[in-house]
């Protein structure tokens, strides 16, 4: 490239020697600012990161992941009453349909919608080896089996009831909702956790209880103060137990949506021996791992750190996940030796609160309040449009229905027509030209139900048959035409 050259796009993607710009060789090159398109770069795949992965949506406190996950489950029917199957086999429709990664990355979200110690209230009903709170790894997905929990079912409901927007897949081959319908307060229950660019969100788990009657306190109050709410919920309920210290912590993260919170272990100090006490750890902090725990407190005992152990049991087992003994010496003070574990070992943690979600499609931080009407406001749309699908099938039925009406009150013409028509075609514009007397109409639909068709269809001495309704007929075969039974048709109208 020529001096000239260098000056003239001086801080520019230039032209390569031997080519010249827009010549053909293989295409055109545009000059560009590197700055510029890096600024552009970063800031597509920040907003691709924080809308399609890492940040879960207001409205049913899920990520894209963990929403295909679910839709897949309910494509193939594995309702809480079904027969669980092959996790290898969910993750496998949840790729190949929805999500455009492989199933090795869809299996670690599935098997934490299973865990009880991770989820407040799970939403993945799992058998056999998903982990376990202690830090074991699950077993491999062709081993294990998952259907959805009743929660999740909750979520789903309405889905197929026009309640919520759906979007192309990633191949265009399917159609995915944007949203669940979500009855089931997600975020609110179960939190949320994620690390996008430049912002994280750190929602924590709540009371099912609690949530639904600060919910129902909003909807009689839309003026209630964030004080007032947290007399019905008065902090966060982790699904590993533990003691939140101080009250401070939870009004500032829910007033301004940031707060910092201290959770301990619960652990317990009993005299077993004259003079002798143990102490047992029977919950621990949430997102920790009862085996590090473990280990973390033998490296403090013997590094010196913490003298007045003198042995550590594990007794936990199924019936009780998380029950570590630590047996103290003759002359240890055991409330010093517990103050000394809160101060040194991962049995208090610093939990922050970042109540970070999308809003509308974009990244917004919202206080505890907010978090409560931007769910109610959800679900008035999903009832809303639920409402509205259900009467226009209705008002389908309705006229389905008055068609039928009408041609049981010429029942031998219309069967007569039919059988002698040669096509379809014939048979629906020979329907169509029937004239039904609006008296004999009448004596059909009753009073009521005859005002009501008189208005929709104007008054008129006779009424024929619409294309709609001939479809209908058409549909059904000459047994079901002869076998109608006008009292169950003007019954089931009146109920339309």
């Amino acid at each position: 490239m020529s001096d000239a050259g260098s000056e003239e796009h001086e801080g520019t993607m230039g032209t390569p020697p031997g080519q010249a710009a827009g010549g053909d060789g293989g295409g055109r090159l545009i000059p560009l600012a590197i700055e510029d398109e890096l600024k552009s770069s970063y800031l597509t795949y920040a907003m691709s990161v924080i809308v399609s992965r890492a940040l879960p949506d207001v409205r049913d406190g899920l990520k894209p992941s963990q929403r295909r996950i679910l839709v897949a489950m309910n494509d193939l029917n594995l309702t809480p009453g079904a027969a669980r199957v092959k996790c290898a086999k969910i993750c496998g429709d949840t790729s190949g349909n929805y999500h455009p990664h492989g199933e090795s990355v869809v299996y670690p979200t599935l098997v934490r919608m299973a865990q009880d110690w991770n989820m407040r209230y799970v939403l993945i009903d799992k058998q056999g080896n998903f982990g376990s709170i202690a830090g074991l790894p699950p077993a491999a997905m062709r081993y294990t089996e998952a259907r959805l929990s009743p929660y999740a079912a909750l979520m789903l409901e309405d889905l197929k009831l026009e309640t919520v927007d759906f979007v192309p897949t990633y191949d265009e081959r399917h159609l995915e909702p944007t949203v669940l319908p979500s009855k089931f307060p997600n975020l609110l229950v179960n939190g949320a956790t994620g690390i996008a660019v430049g912002m994280s969100t750190e929602i924590p788990p709540h009371n099912l209880s609690e949530i639904c009657d600060a919910l129902v306190r909003v909807i009689d109050d839309p003026d209630v103060g964030i004080d007032e709410l947290m007399e019905i919920v008065p902090g966060p309920d982790f699904p590993t137990g533990g003691i939140i210290c101080g009250r401070r912590g939870i009004r500032q993260g829910y007033m301004t949506g940031h707060g910092t919170i201290v959770i301990r272990a619960r652990a317990d100090i009993e005299e077993y021996r004259d003079n002798r006490y143990r102490i047992i750890i029977r919950e621990i902090p949430f997102q920790q791992q009862r085996d590090k725990i473990e280990e973390r407190i033998a490296e403090l005992v013997t590094d010196g750190r913490i003298s007045g152990i003198a042995n550590i049991r594990n007794e936990s087992d199924l019936k009780e996940p998380v029950r570590i003994v630590l047996e103290l010496k003759r002359d240890a003070d055991p409330e010093i030796v517990l103050n000394q574990l809160y101060e040194y070992s991962p049995l208090q943690q610093t939990y922050s609160i970042n109540l970070l979600a999308l809003v509308d499609g974009k990244p917004r931080l919202l206080n505890f309040k907010e978090l409560l009407q931007e769910f109610l406001r959800h679900r008035v749309s999903v009832i809303r449009r639920r409402t509205q699908h259900l009467l226009a099938k209705a008002r389908q039925r309705k006229h389905t229905v008055e068609g039928l009406l009408l041609a049981l009150a010429n029942i031998d013409e219309v069967i007569r027509v039919i059988r002698t028509s040669q096509t379809q075609p014939e048979a629906k514009e020979r329907l169509m030209k029937i004239a039904c007397p609006a008296a004999m109409l009448a004596r059909a639909l009753g009073e009521v139900g005859f005002a009501q068709f008189q208005s929709e269809r104007g008054a008129a001495d006779a009424y024929y048959l619409t294309p709609v309704q001939a479809d209908a007929i058409l549909r059904m075969t000459l047994g079901q035409l002869v076998n109608l039974e006008q009292e169950k048709l003007t019954e089931e109208h009146r109920g339309l």
